[in-house]
């Protein structure tokens, strides 16, 4: 029987080793012998290099090697293409995938030209500044529209141009669509560039013994086993041969399955060629020039709509800023095309992006991975039409939901997983009225016009969104009761502070009836689970979690078998209770775990023929299709007109992730999405000059928003189960901050009806928000939405 722990909020099992410092990160581990390593990164954003000398540096004391792209041989190859683009009629696709070393040519500032190995850190770093680059500068591309002028320089001369991709996808006849509309709505929209900036930074640690010839490799990396196979390919070694471990890692966020960074590739191949460990552990200022970023597009968006307020079709053209090189493929912008049609019925749609290079840190997704960018450009469309029509922002969108009773719904437009995009249940309606009733539709307008009144403004916005979830290709585990008693889960999937360590530990004890605390987890170590992908796209629960349900099932099958025939009962005759297996008629009669274990290993006699020994067993699950998670935002701003700060008041989530494994832990990762979606909105962007030049590299000029800025969210849950996994699950990490920007857009101009505010670009700041206030025409009440309210 299920003790419910599944659904319920024990404390979390890796807690204590978090909160006492004795959890493993990459940057703990110290070998015997060990060197360190620093690199020596392009000043420039785009010049031919044409000399490196080491001279100098060589000759420092404890230099012990300087490696440059020449001295790497056959070794030199561009990073793979992790993500190759759907099959989309008429794509084009030119791939340029980073390289170890920069050779001949420097594409942002930040790439890695040598490699500087030492007998500690800061004499690699003394000897780095000693390494000369003669640098021929050539003009850099910033700018995302002038890149893919004829004028243009071109990044990669092999192609031409600055075009990386060209995609064009629609459903239904939009121009058609467009002849029976009664208003047309056309706005162009900017969302700019953002970094994960997870707590831990990059590190790689490795070390090769020649006596096993085994090389051992701890990564911050969110997919170690792809790691794993893709460095043993590059050394010719056996994947057994090569062990990966991710062990507690501080924070992904999506650079961190970005494959293989330059340093992945490099300081393993060091280890072995030196004969010993090697290590890197990026820096800070590191992290803004060489690990992936997000964002930068601009969309010039169309949406017809009729009198009443229903979408007729959408059309939406869009640049997308790809940076120096291209390795993850189209999966950012594919996911802008295919998110942009969120929870509506959009009878038409027809979306083109152009993914443009330019002298940029490359593009992988961050948290959301483009979503945030057509879920803005939809919602932003959306709130412009309810204002030209008198109609309420809730009231445009409750006319234009997907009806409960369409599921499964498909658009004619492919997904990044190469099939038409695919929802697989939803009931979006109920989470609008939710929402409302939280932040209080009855008194809101009564408190806003009080408070005007004093000469104070404050505004609500609220957004609907749509997150594909749990895709896969798959994920696998094995479950072991242990002749201890206790039950031991493995899987290959990496963890980042999710809480998989509790979250699978609950799955499992509710299946086999032991205590969560009883089930201890492992992840992230190849040499433990050697299949699977990789934590990514809010998949682990719902695929991983999935196969931890199987392979669970399937001991629980084998612990009552053993435990009735040793029992001397029959198999439907015993039940399974606190970590026992006893008879339904006489519960007095019952054996351990610890002592079935036993059983099922015998030390004499055989295995009975058709059983395995041991109470083990491994499962995968793949999905045909991911599972559909959605939800509604809603927020309270206070804008002070004059300095054009913007404080906070309440922020509410009502969202739909299926069924629950953990609330606290659901909780915890709906707090955080929107404080990165609050950060995304307010205070973070990456500002790049001319040059190329990142201008705000530390975070001293980088704004994260802190404790003080994120308010505590008020939530609320739905649960729509997901029909595709045994356990209903869809994801919930990324779903915090992809409407954020939208929602925060629309309560400040609902704050300031007494100016033609309308806020079309991602991230503002204080100062960009205080122009576009300077900017604002005043509008006669009247003319604006409240008057519909």
């Amino acid at each position: 029987m299920s003790r419910g722990h599944v659904g319920s909020s024990p404390v979390r099992n890796e807690d204590r080793r978090l909160l006492t410092g004795a959890a493993l990160f990459v940057d703990d581990v110290h070998l015997d012998g060990m060197l360190h390593v620093a690199f020596v990164r392009s000043d420039h954003a785009h010049a031919l290099i044409n000399s490196v000398d080491t001279t100098a540096a060589l000759e420092r004391p404890g230099v012990v090697a300087i490696i440059t792209a020449d001295m790497l041989g056959d070794y030199w190859q561009p990073g793979p293409l992790l993500v190759p683009p759907p099959p989309v009629e008429g794509l084009v696709f030119n791939q340029a995938s980073q390289v170890p070393l920069a050779k001949d040519r420097v594409r942002h500032v930040g790439e890695a030209i040598a490699m500087v190995v030492a007998e500690s850190r800061y004499l690699a770093e003394d000897a780095a500044a000693d390494v000369m680059v003669d640098y021929e500068p050539l003009e850099p591309v910033v700018d995302l529209e002038a890149a893919l002028t004829p004028e243009a320089p071109v990044i990669h001369p092999q192609f031409g141009t600055n075009l990386a991709a060209h995609v064009a996808q629609r459903h239904g006849d939009y121009e058609e669509a467009k002849t029976h509309a009664d208003l047309v709505i056309q706005r162009r929209f900017h969302y700019d560039r953002g970094a994960a900036a997870a707590m831990e930074n990059r590190a790689v640690v490795a070390r090769w013994d020649a006596r096993s010839e085994e090389l051992t490799i701890w990564d911050t990396t969110q997919a170690p086993i792809p790691i794993r196979n893709g460095l043993a390919r590059m050394l010719g070694l056996l994947e057994s041969q090569v062990r990966v471990v991710a062990p507690y890692v501080g924070g992904g966020f999506g650079p961190k399955i970005m494959m293989f960074y330059p340093e992945e590739v490099l300081v393993p191949w060091a280890a072995i060629r030196l004969g010993r460990p090697v290590k890197w552990a990026e820096d800070r200022q590191e992290n803004f020039f060489a690990t992936t970023q997000e964002r930068s597009q601009i969309h010039d968006a169309e949406m017809a709509l009729s009198r009443d307020g229903k979408i007729l079709g959408v059309r939406d053209f869009f640049f997308h800023d790809t940076g120096a090189y291209d390795p993850y493929g189209l999966t950012v912008p594919i996911n802008s095309q295919c998110t942009l049609l969120g929870p509506y019925d959009v009878p038409a749609y027809h979306s083109e992006f152009s993914a443009v290079f330019t002298n940029t840190v490359t593009v992988t997704p961050v948290r959301g991975a483009g979503r945030q960018h057509g879920v803005f450009v939809m919602e932003r469309l959306l709130d412009i039409a309810a204002r030209e029509l008198g109609l309420t922002p809730d009231e445009i969108r409750r006319r234009n939901y997907l009806r409960s009773d369409v599921f499964p719904h498909t658009f004619q437009i492919l997904f990044q997983d190469f099939a038409p995009l695919y929802y697989d249940s939803g009931n979006y309606a109920p989470a609008l009225e939710a929402a409302l009733d939280i932040v209080g539709r009855e008194t809101f307008r009564q408190e806003q016009a009080r408070l005007r009144a004093e000469g104070r403004f404050i505004g609500m916005g609220i957004v609907s969104y749509v997150e594909g979830t749990g895709i896969g290709p798959y994920e696998g585990a094995r479950v072991t009761v242990e002749p201890s008693g206790r039950v031991r889960v493995a899987t290959g999937l990496g963890t980042q502070g999710q809480g998989h360590y509790t979250a699978f530990a609950q799955i499992v004890a509710d299946v086999l009836d032991v205590e969560v605390d009883n089930v201890n987890v492992v992840t992230g170590d190849t040499r433990e689970f050697g299949w699977g992908t990789g934590t990514f796209a809010s998949r682990g629960a719902v695929v991983a979690g999935s196969a931890c349900h199987e392979a669970a099932l399937s001991v629980r099958r084998k612990v009552l078998d053993v435990g009735a025939r040793v029992l001397g009962v029959g198999s439907e005759e015993v039940e399974l209770s606190y970590g026992t297996v006893r008879v339904i008629a006489d519960p007095s009669r019952s054996i351990t775990f610890g002592q079935l274990a036993g059983h099922a290993n015998p030390l004499r006699g055989a295995v009975v023929p058709g059983t395995e020994p041991g109470l083990e067993s491994t499962a995968y699950f793949g999905p045909d299709h991911g599972s559909t998670a959605s939800g509604v935002h809603a927020i309270v701003v206070e804008v002070d007109p004059e300095t054009a700060m913007v404080r906070i008041d309440r922020y509410i989530v009502v969202h739909d992730c299926g069924k629950l494994i953990n609330p606290m832990i659901v909780a915890g990762q709906v707090q955080g999405g929107v404080a990165h979606g609050i950060g995304n909105a307010f205070y973070e962007k990456l500002v790049y000059d001319e040059g190329g030049q990142l201008m705000n590299a530390s975070f001293a000029d980088y704004l994260l928003p802190t404790a003080l800025d994120v308010p505590r969210v008020e939530m609320a849950h739905r649960e729509t189960t997901a029909p595709l996994n045994p356990l209903g699950l869809k994801g919930v990490g990324e779903a915090g901050c992809i409407p954020t920007g939208a929602v925060f857009a629309q309560a400040i101009e609902d704050a300031l009806p007494h100016l033609a505010l309308e806020i079309r670009e991602i991230p503002l700041s204080p100062s960009r928000l205080f122009e576009l206030l300077q900017a604002a025409e005043p509008v006669r009440l009247s003319d604006t939405a409240l008057a519909a309210d």
